[in-house]
């Protein structure tokens, strides 16, 4: 019996772009082009010797798109020597639209691996509101390792990147002959990307990046940072401040990321948050008409539940001949319950799939990793979300503690957990090693920061957020009671007050406004 692959990525924090991937082919932007070309004056603060070129450098933008302006700064790839190999960082902007410019805000929407800059290219009225866009220039820009920056690659041909993220692996889930090809696969994927990418696989860490985010801060001409990061993005943005707790300008932390937390820790956290979001989608779909579920929400829930071990023995075929197993289906399921106004599509992927039709369990699956209708890959999210991941943490493929986590797990989220288990293997044969310790940042020093949390998150569960706020020094919750993954820009008028009040004037709410 073949048992569908893990999930080979490490099941990490996700871009907040997933939550309207469905609804956004693109944003047009309503605003006046801009100058044809100009150039960013960097600050002229004291610099370390060694690094003036970076910090010092002159950013020149041209048009790339209505309202648009592009641009690509230079880093050191090792932050440790300045002197070596540099790498290049693709940044778009749209200059504020008023007349009371403020600065920059550099936004950046998750992953790992997430592109901040099609996130502001493509759907900058969705990353920020027009009270930002009035007084900030938005700043996207892809991490090192990510898409358009010098990045991380793996596998140049896609039907290979196919097979890694889709294929089956031999073996019951857990069994010995399982835990021994999941480990083989992941070798050979991360020696491939060793391949491939070469020296900069052992440079693209979260603290690397935030040393960026810094060096771009001063490039761009702002004495401090202002910030808006998404999902993992709030992760970065808390590296950033406990490094240069004297740059921090504003910052906003939304769907906030537990430094401190393990892997075990935050899969378990993740698996319940899905299941809860789960069960609300259930309690509204079940009774409605178009709803594929009789009876019961548990007798839906059990109906999933045999649905996706069912899968595992016999998997639906598509149409291109990849096959649906459980975690294919497990990722389908995932991506609508990021926002709830994608929740029908839940109820188009139950129906077609209990009817033996895997089209929609693909699109939805494709489009969570960026494939694209013709199997190419427009980005690279995958390669970028495993190298990141893997240097920030990792541990041994231990059978014996995976197949006690996974009880755990099953315990915990019956239906998610057991597809969120067996993780390990994805990270342990990593060719360099892992550049970040997991430990809670108070960030001393820093300035005010917002940090947003949603009551039912499912991929950055509420309790993340709580935990932030009250590690950081000077770290203020704004609680969203709603559902969905990130609140700022999609959910009520209060969560966007307190964000564009804070950003735009700096006012700090005396206490949590609980929105």
């Amino acid at each position: 019996m073949s048992s569908s692959r893990r999930r080979t990525r490490l099941f990490g924090v996700t871009s907040a772009a997933l939550a309207v991937s469905l609804l956004l082919s693109g944003c047009v932007s309503w605003f006046l082009p801009p100058e044809s070309s100009t150039t960013s004056t960097p600050t002229d603060e004291t610099v370390s010797p060694g690094f003036e070129r970076f910090y010092q450098q002159v950013l020149e933008w041209a048009n790339c798109g209505e309202a648009l302006q592009c641009a690509t700064a230079i880093a050191p790839m090792d932050w440790q020597n300045p002197e070596g190999d540099t790498i290049e960082l693709a940044l778009v902007r749209q200059p504020a639209q008023g007349n009371d410019r403020i600065g920059s805000l550099l936004v950046n929407p998750g992953g790992p691996g997430g592109s901040g800059f099609n996130f502001v290219s493509d759907s900058v009225d969705y990353a920020t509101g027009e009270a930002l866009q009035s007084q900030f220039d938005v700043v996207g820009f892809d991490p090192r390792g990510v898409n358009r920056s010098t990045s991380v690659s793996c596998y140049s041909d896609p039907e290979e990147l196919d097979e890694y993220i889709y294929g089956m692996t031999p073996g019951e889930r857990g069994s010995d002959e399982w835990i021994a090809a999941a480990t083989e696969e992941s070798a050979d994927f991360a020696q491939r990307c060793l391949d491939e990418t070469g020296a900069l696989l052992g440079f693209v860490d979260t603290p690397s990046a935030a040393r960026d985010l810094d060096m771009l801060r001063a490039a761009l001409g702002d004495t401090t940072l202002n910030y808006l990061g998404y999902s993992y993005g709030t992760l970065l943005g808390q590296v950033y401040a406990e490094l240069f707790p004297d740059k921090t300008g504003r910052l906003v932390l939304d769907g906030a990321v537990d430094p401190a937390a393990s892997e075990f820790e935050m899969t378990k956290a993740q698996a319940q948050g899905f299941e809860r979001a789960l069960d609300a989608f259930l309690i509204d779909c079940v009774g409605a008409s178009d709803c594929p579920f009789s009876g019961s929400t548990e007798q839906a829930r059990a109906t999933i539940g045999t649905l996706l071990d069912r899968l595992d023995t016999s998997p639906l075929a598509s149409v291109d001949g990849r096959q649906l197993g459980s975690a294919t289906m497990f990722t389908a399921i995932i991506l609508p319950l990021y926002s709830q106004e994608n929740w029908a599509y839940l109820r188009q992927l139950f129906t077609t799939v209990m009817k033996g039709d895997a089209s929609i369990a693909f699109d939805l699956a494709d489009n969570y990793n960026g494939r694209g209708p013709e199997g190419n890959y427009a980005e690279n999210q995958t390669e970028a979300f495993v190298a990141i991941n893997c240097l920030d943490a990792r541990q041994p493929a231990d059978s014996t503690r995976m197949r006690q986590q996974a009880a755990d797990l099953a315990v915990a989220a019956p239906i998610f957990g057991p597809q969120m288990s067996y993780g390990d293997p994805g990270c342990a044969n990593w060719p360099v090693e892992p550049k970040r310790e997991r430990v809670a940042i108070a960030a001393p020093g820093a300035a005010d920061m917002l940090v947003i949390g949603t009551t039912n998150d499912p991929a950055t569960p509420y309790e993340w957020s709580q935990t932030v706020a009250d590690n950081l020094r000077n770290g203020h919750l704004i609680t969203y009671n709603g559902e969905g993954h990130t609140a700022y820009n999609k959910s009520n008028a209060c969560v966007n007050s307190a964000v564009e009040e804070f950003l735009l004037n700096g006012v700090v709410p005396a206490t949590d406004p609980d929105c």
